[in-house]
């Protein structure tokens, strides 16, 4: 698909282009959703296994969009595989998912008309950094793994003006702070772009967060459980990936613990309108 022909790649930055380019190419070994390891076959890359580990977080995300779903007008932000914007349409929720990927677009337009969720789920080509919405479009946006892709000001700024005053923006995002987690990233870089690498987030962005929206507030996961992963095969490892989910429950409820987690789950709400 000509990237020309749905908007002005002239005016785009070198890095988006770059992005475009990389998750064209991610598509072609990756298959499914990226956070569930069962839709991937043997050959998957090799980040996929360690969302084995990860029912926990998806169990919270999932049932926290679940809860605030029916009869709103959601965003799925940077949309990827488009699971989310489904997931909410099913709900009950009218949904609009961005990408910036054109081919991306018309993979998950297909995902949805699959699942049978249009016309009340539908996708359109968009920049994040710079959407075509009107001020206090949205009553819930969800983001999940896009805003490292991104300016993170200027796409938490484009984020306040969409959500209505009432909104609510759910986004969950891996962490930087973990210096072996970090490391095996370093190591996978035909996973990932060096601006994706250099931008992981950190605790620090939930300040700088706090500058656009008047609630903030953050959940961490997955430190000890990842010790599970080689196990994932064996029958140990449900009991296994349970306690040591238990453990992590317990040790990462301070942020200055908590950073060193793999996951954080974060929510923005009372945004402070220009």
């Amino acid at each position: 698909m000509d990237y020309h022909k749905h908007t002005n790649a002239g005016q785009l930055e070198e890095r988006k282009l770059r992005e475009i380019e990389h998750s064209r190419v991610l598509r072609s070994i990756l298959h499914g959703y990226e956070r569930d390891s069962d839709t991937n076959p043997p050959e998957e890359p090799p980040n996929i296994k360690y969302y084995s580990v990860a029912q926990s977080s998806e169990e919270y995300f999932f049932e926290w969009l679940r809860q605030r779903c029916k009869g709103v007008k959601a965003l799925d932000y940077c949309c990827g595989s488009g699971e989310n914007g489904i997931f909410m349409a099913k709900c009950g929720a009218d949904v609009i998912g961005i990408d910036i990927s054109p081919d991306g677009i018309e993979k998950v337009s297909l995902n949805a008309r699959q699942e049978g969720v249009t016309p009340n789920c539908i996708f359109r080509v968009m920049d994040g950094e710079a959407m075509d919405f009107q001020d206090n479009t949205f009553d819930l946006i969800v983001e999940s793994g896009a805003l490292h892709h991104l300016d993170f000001q200027r796409a938490v700024s484009e984020l306040r003006r969409v959500v209505k005053p009432s909104g609510e923006i759910l986004c969950i995002e891996a962490l930087r702070h973990n210096p072996f987690i970090h490391l095996y990233r370093m190591k996978t870089m035909y996973l990932r772009t060096q601006w994706d690498v250099e931008h992981i987030l950190g605790v620090e962005h939930l300040d700088m967060a706090r500058n656009y929206f008047g609630e903030v507030s953050a959940k961490f996961f997955h430190l000890f459980v990842l010790a599970a992963v080689p196990f994932r095969k064996t029958r140990i490892f449900t009991p296994l990936r349970q306690f040591l989910t238990r453990v992590d429950e317990t040790i990462l409820r301070k942020p200055i613990i908590g950073k060193y987690a793999w996951i954080m789950i974060f929510t923005l709400s009372k945004p402070k309108k220009v």
